[in-house]
């Protein structure tokens, strides 16, 4: 967007300075009204402060990521990158500087030489310019104060992963079951090291269906992979015994693969439901540790997180397996079953929390509003989750008055389990 922005500026200020107002018309009295010298004086006073202000803005936005990234978690940062408001703001500042330093270019001078006239449209321009950039640092410092409340943070990554659940969620097969790779299969490598970002597996089905092979996906979204290690395994659909892949359909196959499995250097909300339920409950573990001790967060946090396993408990998980044109199942791809995903959202927080009265009564009234939209396999999930915590209450809560209150409630939420 900054390089957008400077862009558009630079042609702007081309347009407006070809653009020659008429002194006797209406609008001459709205245009900047002194001499060349002193146009050239404002463009270099604004160029001046906008490199001031940028380094300003710059300023504190490392201070905000350094905060995000202590007191909340590193995976935050990626947030506070991509926010549109901070984005714009500092577009806005670059177009600002650029505009005003090009049109030293051309105020005041010709061939060399100093002249008395100058685009006075494009000189007030930059005075609009000015005016915006001011009222968009207010916008800013305003904004910034907002986006590292804690209740902002945890609010947009809920959003965040809700709303990869509306549109990236890939319902799972509770008939399906992942096969493991016959006799013969053939293994196709990852090229390079990362975190597997998502999974598009059209181009890798029809490169399949094309062959008549099969195959199977190693690693889920969110898994880090080596280079040199099996992405996939592919083995001969039509036939029983091992068929080997000449070099050629190796080499194809293997780029299909990789329009399939986008592998990168970081974790994305793209498809993956665990990194966003991940920040949260790195922000609710950093609470609990003995260096903050703040269980108000920690609970805020586990709210979050029941309104994602709230979705969640709705939609079936688990592997997966993608068909053909002619309806043949072709591809099997691995993913993580609702179990896994309760335990990511509230393991920590049991282990972290499990001694202090306030965190189990927001596990168990997480626990019973997300069972009372559950199936029973989910159920039964929750069911086991709230037997382990109600014996860490009674292994890590010393005090009887504490502790008996706590296993009453729990088993009351069994009781509306079962």
């Amino acid at each position: 967007m900054p390089t957008a922005a400077v862009i558009l500026a630079l042609i702007l200020g081309a347009g407006l300075s070809s653009v020659l107002v008429d002194p006797a018309s209406p609008f001459a009295v709205l245009l900047f009204q002194g001499t060349s010298d002193d146009a050239r004086n404002l463009l270099v006073s604004i160029a001046s402060t906008m490199v001031t202000v940028i380094a300003l803005v710059l300023g504190l936005t490392v201070v905000a990521l350094q905060l995000a990234s202590t007191q909340f978690s590193p995976r935050l940062l990626r947030n506070f990158l991509r926010d549109l408001p901070n984005q714009l703001t500092l577009s806005i500042f670059v177009a600002t500087f650029a505009y005003s330093t090009a049109g030293l270019y051309t105020v005041g001078i010709a061939s060399g030489q100093r002249v008395e006239t100058y685009p006075r449209l494009a000189v007030s321009g930059a005075l609009f310019l000015l005016f915006v950039s001011m009222v968009m640092l207010v916008f800013f410092v305003h904004h910034l104060a907002h986006s590292i409340q804690i209740d902002h943070v945890m609010k947009g990554v809920e959003k965040a992963t809700l709303g990869v659940l509306e549109r990236s969620f890939i319902a799972g097969d509770p008939q399906v079951s992942l096969p493991g790779p016959p006799e013969g299969a053939a293994v196709l490598e990852a090229t390079r090291s990362g975190y597997v970002q998502a999974i598009h597996a059209e181009a890798f089905v029809g490169a399949l269906e094309a062959r008549g092979l099969s195959a199977r996906i190693v690693p889920m979204v969110g898994r880090h992979v080596v280079a040199g290690t099996p992405l996939a395994w592919v083995w001969d659909t039509d036939s029983t015994g091992p068929r080997s892949l000449d070099p050629q359909s190796r080499t194809e196959l293997r780029r299909a693969l990789m329009r399939t499995v986008r592998v990168g250097y970081e974790r994305t909300l793209e498809q993956d439901i665990a990194f966003g339920i991940r920040q949260l409950a790195d922000i609710s573990s950093k609470a609990l540790s003995p260096a903050v001790n703040d269980p108000y967060t920690a609970n805020q946090a586990v709210d979050h997180l029941a309104s994602i396993l709230a979705a969640l408990t709705v939609r079936q998980h688990g592997p997966y397996a993608v068909k053909d044109r002619q309806g043949l199942v072709r591809l099997h791809v691995p993913a993580r079953d609702f179990e896994y995903l309760l335990e990511l959202a509230l393991g920590q927080v049991r282990r972290y929390g499990a001694n202090e009265p306030r965190v189990v009564r927001a596990l168990l009234r997480v626990c019973r509003d997300v069972g009372s939209l559950s199936g029973e396999d989910h159920r039964t999930v929750v069911r086991r989750y709230v037997e382990t915590l109600l014996d860490d209450v009674r292994r890590m809560v010393p005090q009887a008055a504490d502790r008996e209150p706590l296993l009453a409630e729990g088993a009351a939420v069994l009781a509306a389990l079962a």
